[in-house]
């Protein structure tokens, strides 16, 4: 269109028009000559590389491998079809790429619903110097990584125990209180044995001094039960409280089994299911890292009475309970508190739920108008209610942990350590 304008003013000026009609095929050789560049060669390979299971939570890497078939520089323009979970649609990276070279271009994907994501294609536009037209090149279509639980959260665990940097991330040294031991074997009495485990009928049979052998108690099961009722649905930093107990679940789970516990978990809301027998099988985790990846939930209003029977149906053994829910109001707990009082009847209840830390960032607040004041006199009693549920449990001898959401993990082992140094299981 320019160049039609150009045309018009110039018969208009006579002088002009040979001026114009040199530039206009000048531009259109150009033209040519950069699209003879970018298309007679092979010109661009791509390819994406991504890893066999994204981590739910986390900050997961993305690679892109670029090289460049073509002589001489040039600037690209990367669109990454994202998967649908992101409804990002502008997504783009630019980069130049000199003659006959190789790059690899990373970047990272946060995804905060557990399932399956689809990339569409890698879309790469690749610019000469000269500037006047862009190729593109498409690659890797259609790939589909599923999205687990927090998987690189387990990993950060092990790695931080085998490093001995547990402190620094919150986690507690508890030194053992008590004396829970099981029975282990009869073995010949040797000086410096407790004389307090003397045996004495198997040292009447023998006629000579017998002791009881102890070991740490071990093999306890630990069950960690997940509400995903309709209390769960809050989201934190976009991830659902629910999703938060299911990480904490497979990081939990994998502690117990380092301590040679039994670790088991299931679900409930209208009915239990997703249940994982506690057990420590070499496959266990595996186990129950599948059943976390496929928790569904419509968030209703969760069943606690059909919990109770449940439990009272299936678990027999005496066992460590982890509950994950969330309670907002005293009364809230009040419904549900004689169901939680007939469960820690026969197994070690420990009650999980959560701070709300957007009422802890209210209160912290200046309160500058009567609309701050009140907003933050109801943060403050909200933040009282959640004192009290703690103290209303703890009346009734359930203990409880309440948590921000990103301090669940830890706290949770904390707890568990902390019941197994006490010997309470």
């Amino acid at each position: 269109m320019a160049f039609v304008a150009l045309f018009i003013v110039a018969y208009s000026f006579p002088g002009l028009l040979s001026i114009v009609t040199v530039l206009f095929f000048v531009g259109l050789g150009l033209v040519v000559f950069d699209a003879i560049l970018l298309f007679k060669q092979k010109g661009i390979w791509a390819s994406r590389v991504l890893p066999e299971k994204l981590s739910n939570g986390d900050e997961n890497p993305i690679d892109i491998k670029l090289a460049n078939n073509y002589n001489f520089t040039v600037k690209l323009h990367l669109i990454d079809e994202l998967p649908f979970q992101y409804q990002k649609r502008d997504f783009e990276i630019k980069t130049v790429l000199k003659a006959s070279d190789k790059k690899n271009i990373r970047y990272t994907l946060r995804p905060l619903e557990r399932g399956e994501y689809y990339f569409g294609h890698l879309n790469v536009y690749a610019i000469t110097p000269i500037g006047l037209i862009m190729r593109r090149f498409q690659f890797a279509k259609d790939a589909m990584v599923p999205n687990y639980p927090s998987f690189l959260q387990l990993r950060k665990y092990m790695l931080m125990a085998f490093s001995n940097k547990l402190l620094e991330y919150g986690l507690k040294k508890i030194r053992r209180i008590g004396h829970t031991m099981e029975f282990e074997q009869i073995k010949d009495y040797v000086p410096g044995d407790d004389i307090r485990n003397i045996n004495w009928k198997a040292t009447a049979k023998r006629n000579q001094l017998m002791v009881n052998q102890f070991q740490d108690e071990r093999s306890q099961p630990v069950y960690s039960v997940i509400d995903k009722g309709r209390a769960m649905k809050m989201p934190f930093e976009g991830l659902s409280l629910l999703d938060y107990a299911i990480n904490a679940t497979l990081v939990i789970s994998n502690v117990a089994l380092k301590k040679q516990d039994k670790a088991g978990m299931f679900t409930f809301s209208r009915k239990v299911d997703n249940r994982v027998i506690a057990e420590r099988r070499p496959s266990q985790m595996h186990k129950i890292l599948e059943t976390l990846y496929n928790v569904n939930t419509n968030f209703v209003e969760s069943d606690f009475s059909r919990l109770y029977i449940d439990i009272k149906r299936h678990i027999t053994q005496r066992s460590l309970l982890l509950l994950y829910t969330n309670f907002e109001t005293l009364d809230a707990l009040h419904r549900q508190l004689p169901y939680l009082q007939a469960i820690s009847k026969n197994h070690l209840l420990v009650v999980i739920f959560f701070e709300n830390t957007e009422l802890h960032k209210l209160t912290n607040q200046k309160a500058e108008s009567t609309f701050d004041i009140f907003q933050k006199t109801i943060a403050e009693k909200f933040v009282y209610e959640k004192k009290l549920i703690v103290n209303e449990l703890q009346r009734h001898g359930i203990q409880s942990i309440l948590t921000a959401p990103e301090d669940l993990t830890i706290n949770t082992i904390n707890k568990y350590l902390e019941i197994k140094a006490r010997g309470l299981l």
